[in-house]
């Protein structure tokens, strides 16, 4: 019997050749010549403390004087979390002055959706369907980060998901990877700026790097299973944009993907980031995501677990200390190669010369009272106005801004904490302006009620009856506007939920308000798509802000009284029930497709026939339809689309398309629609989507105006991997649709003739 460690063996040796070979050509081209001289006078152990990020954490202190003669003897690379001013100066200092080489140290955070003004959670952002917003709002945490001497941030996060238990999904860009492509974009270069080596840019982190995600069953952590078609068309495709735009930093991932962890997968960091797509910055592992290749099975100790990790392309290690306690005894027993280490320490000095941290090493102290200044929470505001999503409206908004009296109810409604969502970790509940603030200023407290109904989202109710107090302060008014949640601990990283409802007796809060019969607003301020069946027909309007930030009270009162028309549209498909998850617009057509009309569970004959109900693709008790599909969601305001041309009928394989459209507010209101692109291929040598977003613009417009919309569609747009290593375009016809969601809107097609012949 073969003893299974030669497999391992074999793959390892592989592995290091595979390095060895990779390393070679990184120091020479156009680097900089101060690295090759750096290279040349550093010690291993200088090396590979070059490779060590160390730092604070909440569950761990470091004495700070250890940490200064770590620093001092070369020790460390980077830092994470030291957020004292002081501090910062006096490290980089010592790392400057005392060292023997002065390389300086990069000080990195995470300033995930802003750093003191808080924006939208990256869910909320992608609600927005507006990259210049969010290129805005990358800018701005840019500009406060960069007080602190931070110049590295661990974002953007453009893990995309199709399962709301998850909980990063409230970090996630959503399912598309059209719009989370936009979004990278914007992220970095908010972030980086014009020039990488202004003293107000950050380093983007785009993470995590690859399919984080898929995690099976929305557990945080858990293993992916993802095919080398859908890995390709699906899950990097972000990446490769965040790279593009020049991303200078890239995270690895928790998971495994198809039993290889993501910090020791070769395939992945070498011949697809580094091959490929010619990455020029550095890697870095996850938070102790290098020794966790031990309880994964992959490592046998944690020597064993740095050598995979450097061998496979990680060039910094996040705080556990494989590297710092193994990988010079590694290079010194053959194990791994000198010229990997000198590949990664070429890395990390490259981007510490193109920040410009060799020219300019201290922070600018000249800037460090420009937080919350009132651009920066205009920006806020209106980030948060364009990410919250009108999803129903029977007629009760806008609110008229004569009410007499108005009745907000709901543990979300003056909870400035929960508002600010997850990975806010320099945000001040202080600072936060809660919605019950901004409704009370702007109609004065003598005409607003109050009342929680609950202490906090997971409470459950007491006295009897219930909820006395909430029904008596809407019994009292002219309308209610309900608050309802999670708070924000529910939701980020490890924080996955298995049931989707809003938590608590907030579902028994609603009902009890909304049987009074007052007119009812139901605002969800959430870090993911809910489940609100119990609740749906309980609400007259029902509003989905998400966390929005700081800035969350005066945005919602802005939309709840009409001085803006809400223009947010769903990044995620929104579930009736947790038993449909994963559900996602872009999904496979199988070959029995649900057809639109199906027999309601209600309505199933008793000892019906086997096979009398429809042998398609859905659920018995909910359809094939989801609550609200990818792409939806309201104003104030109506449109119609017509007139839909598609221009030429026929192109080659290296042509282009011109899809338009014309879109007219046929409302009362000025109001902006996001107009949204979608096409399908439908015969291919692998099965594609049944839609694939392909193009949006927002589009604002008065009462009566028209627009022509024109998208750019080139056949390029539509190649794909087939997952045995062909990424083309096939001929063939092609559907469009322009409309206002993944769902609904005019249809065209298109043909694309195969290479020698004519149109």
């Amino acid at each position: 019997m073969r003893d299974p460690k030669w497999a391992r063996w074999t793959l390892c040796a592989f592995m290091i050749c595979h390095a060895a070979l990779s390393a070679a050509p990184t120091a020479a081209g156009d680097d900089d010549p101060r690295i090759a001289e750096l290279l040349a006078k550093m010690t291993l152990e200088e090396k590979v403390g070059q490779m060590n990020l160390r730092g604070f954490s909440s569950r761990s202190t470091q004495d700070p004087a250890i940490l200064e003669g770590q620093v001092r003897s070369g020790q460390i690379g980077a830092l994470i979390n030291v957020m004292d001013r002081d501090a910062v100066d006096r490290l980089q200092r010592i790392a400057v002055e005392e060292s023997r080489l002065g390389i300086p140290i990069l000080f990195g955070r995470d300033v995930i959706h802003g750093l003191r003004t808080i924006f939208p959670i990256p869910l909320g952002q992608a609600a927005t369907w507006n990259p210049e917003l969010v290129e805005r709002a990358a800018r701005i945490s840019a500009l406060e980060a960069s007080t602190f001497g931070v110049r590295w941030t661990f974002a953007p996060m453009v893990d995309l998901t199709r399962d709301p238990r998850w909980g990063r999904i409230a970090e996630s860009p959503g399912e598309d990877p059209f719009l989370a492509e936009r979004l990278a974009v914007a992220m970095v270069r908010g972030f980086q700026g014009d020039d990488l080596a202004a003293p107000d840019s950050l380093a983007a982190c785009v993470k995590h790097f690859a399919a984080y995600g898929a995690a099976e069953g929305g557990r945080d952590y858990a293993a992916a299973h993802v095919p080398e078609a859908q890995l390709r068309n699906v899950y990097l495709r972000p990446f490769r944009a965040a790279i593009d735009a020049g991303a200078a930093t890239l995270m690895t991932a928790f998971n495994e993907i198809d039993g290889v962890p993501a910090t020791g997968h070769p395939r992945l960091l070498r011949d697809v980031l580094r091959g490929e797509w010619g990455f020029r910055g550095f890697v870095v592992s996850d938070w102790e995501s290098v020794t966790e290749m031990i309880p994964h099975g992959f490592a046998a100790d944690a020597a064993d677990a740095g050598r995979l990790a450097a061998v496979a392309g990680v060039d910094l290690e996040m705080t556990s200390t494989a590297y710092a306690d193994h990988l010079p005894g590694l290079v010194g027993r053959g194990l791994v190669p000198e010229s990997v280490v000198d590949e990664a320490v070429a890395n990390l000095l490259r981007i510490k010369l193109r920040l410009g941290l060799f020219d300019r090493p201290q922070r600018d102290a000249g800037r460090d009272d420009s937080l919350l200044s009132e651009p920066f929470l205009e920006a806020a505001r209106e980030t948060a106005r364009q990410s919250a999503v009108l999803l129903r409206n029977d007629g009760v908004l806008p609110l008229s801004p004569e009410i007499r009296r108005l009745a907000v109810i709901g543990p979300m409604a003056d909870a400035p904490h929960e508002q600010l969502g997850t990975w806010t970790f320099d945000g001040r509940r202080e600072d936060s302006r809660t919605p019950l603030a901004a409704l009370r200023e702007r109609l004065g407290e003598d005409r607003v009620a109050y009342d929680p109904g609950l202490a906090v989202s997971r409470s459950r109710a007491t006295g009897e009856p219930p909820f006395a107090y909430a029904r008596a302060a809407a019994l009292g008014a002219d309308a209610v506007v309900i608050f309802a949640g999670e708070e924000a601990i529910l939701s980020g990283e490890a924080h996955s939920r298995a049931d989707l409802r809003l938590p608590g007796d907030q579902e028994a809060l609603i009902e009890a308000v909304a049987s009074t019969g007052k007119p009812t607003v139901l605002v969800v301020m959430s870090g993911r798509p809910n489940t609100l069946e119990a609740v749906y027909e309980d609400a007259d309007a029902l509003l989905v802000a998400w966390h929005p930030g700081t800035m969350a009270g005066p945005a919602l009162a802005d939309l709840l009284f009409g001085d803006a028309s809400p223009s947010g549209r769903l990044p995620v498909t929104w579930p009736k029930s947790v038993g449909q998850v994963p559900i996602y617009y872009n999904h496979k057509n199988t070959g029995r497709p649900a057809p639109e009309e199906l027999i309601a569970f209600d309505d199933i004959p008793v000892g019906a026939w086997q096979s009398s109900l429809s042998n398609t693709s859905h659920y018995l008790d909910l359809g094939a339809k989801p609550r609200f599909p990818f792409g939806f969601g309201l104003t104030y305001s109506t449109f119609e689309y017509a007139d839909l041309e598609v221009t030429p009928k026929t192109i080659p394989r290296d042509g282009a398309v011109d899809v338009s459209a014309t879109i007219t507010n046929t409302g009362p209101r000025a109001a902006t629609e996001v107009v949204q692109l979608y096409v399908r291929d439908p015969v291919a040598r692998i099965t594609r989507p049944v839609r694939e977003l392909a193009g949006f613009e927002r589009v604002t417009l008065g009462p009566g105006d028209s627009r022509r919309v024109t998208f750019r569609l080139r056949a390029d747009d539509l190649a794909f991997h087939d997952g045995f290593g062909r990424f083309d375009v096939d001929p063939g016809e092609i559907r469009v649709w322009v409309g206002w969601n993944a769902e609904e809107g005019l249809e065209g097609s298109f043909e694309i003739h195969a290479a020698g012949t004519g149109p």
